[in-house]
């Protein structure tokens, strides 16, 4: 198994969770308002007057086979759209339950 935590301007939200139902990823924790900042560009999303625009992050975990069509589809939705940012993490899950 593995997880991937995706963080994405709110904008995505409905996109993101699309791709997830539609690569059987039916689990996932969903933060709906996170802030911070992208390390390459695009703009910040603190929520501020300055910087109006808040992100959002969900985890899911995952089938090993499943993580290569999972971050395809999400670098194509980034692709799209990149000024809105988005990015996924994936990191192994040693143990559960």
């Amino acid at each position: 198994m593995k997880s991937v935590l995706i963080t994405f301007d709110q904008a995505h939200y409905d996109h993101i969770v699309d791709i997830l139902e539609r690569n059987n990823c039916r689990g996932f924790t969903a933060w709906p308002q996170v802030s911070g900042r992208g390390s390459r560009d695009g703009e910040p999303h603190y929520g501020s007057h300055a910087w109006p625009s808040l992100a959002s992050a969900i985890i899911t975990m995952v089938e090993d086979h499943r993580v290569d069509n999972l971050l395809d589809k999400l670098r194509s939705l980034d692709t799209e759209r990149p000024k809105l940012g988005l990015r996924a993490f994936v990191w192994d899950i040693e143990k559960s339950i």
